[in-house]
């Protein structure tokens, strides 16, 4: 409109509000669950995560201590309590009654979505395939069926070790969430949150006794194409996590 200047900042502000809608609306792609398959039904194709635990055995202070990056894994299975309590720790509601997570986020906006590529016999009552974290429900969505740690270990520059791990977390970010508020600063604050929620899975993994690795060195479109997720979620970290070898 003639007389009207639309600055940069307020053009990222509005594209970023058509793109939040558009993530709003548009649903995620979720399988329904196979016949025989050991993962049980909430909504089709989504396991209901049991409640996590609010007291652990080791103090916060022993686990900063503790926390190491593991390179090497062995093949012993998580629990489904395991399970749970790792995606607490990285993205769980913490609020009663409320929306507020376990990691910070600017302006409360959680730009965040967390993935999981689960191997066979990996994690207990899970088959092989790649899910998506809901935190609204405290469940993990089989998105895209099948093994797939080798192929992010290929795209990861072939570390190879990272196939061995029973699962390995995906940290993804959808910009337009933070950018309708902040602008391109967004971005920014974005990739702030992904670094709370990595320690909180090291962390919490080191207090069950388990180990984590962290990996940015990685071919974003490779990694995007093997986990089936959508251009709009820009991979940011991937986190193998189980047992020492």
């Amino acid at each position: 409109m003639p007389g009207i200047e639309l600055t940069r900042r307020g053009f990222c502000k509005v594209i970023g509000f058509i793109c939040l809608c558009g993530s709003i609306l548009i649903p995620h792609r979720v399988l329904p669950s196979a016949k025989g398959s050991p993962l049980k039904q909430k909504g089709g194709g989504s396991m209901q995560l049991p409640d996590p635990k609010l007291d652990g055995d080791v103090s916060l202070e022993r686990t900063i201590h503790q926390r190491r990056t593991i390179r090497s894994f062995n093949s012993k299975a998580l629990t489904l309590r395991q399970l749970s309590q790792l995606l607490w720790a990285a993205q769980g509601i913490t609020e009663s009654g409320g929306f507020k997570r376990a990691a910070p986020s600017a302006g409360a906006l959680y730009p965040m979505d967390i993935y999981g590529a689960v191997g066979g016999d990996s994690i207990e009552k899970l088959v092989p395939g790649v899910y998506r974290y809901e935190p609204a429900n405290h469940s993990f969505s089989l998105t895209q069926e099948g093994d797939v740690r080798r192929d992010i270990a290929i795209a990861s520059l072939g570390q190879m070790w990272m196939a061995y791990a029973p699962i390995t977390l995906l940290i993804t970010a959808e910009y337009s969430r933070t950018m309708v508020k902040y602008g391109q600063r967004g971005v920014r604050y974005a990739m702030m949150e992904a670094g709370h929620i990595g320690q909180n899975i090291f962390l919490q993994s080191q207090a069950m006794g388990m180990e984590a690795g962290i990996v940015g060195a990685f071919e974003d479109e490779k990694i995007i194409q093997v986990m089936g997720i959508t251009k709009t979620h820009e991979p940011l970290l991937l986190m193998p996590v189980g047992y020492k070898k």
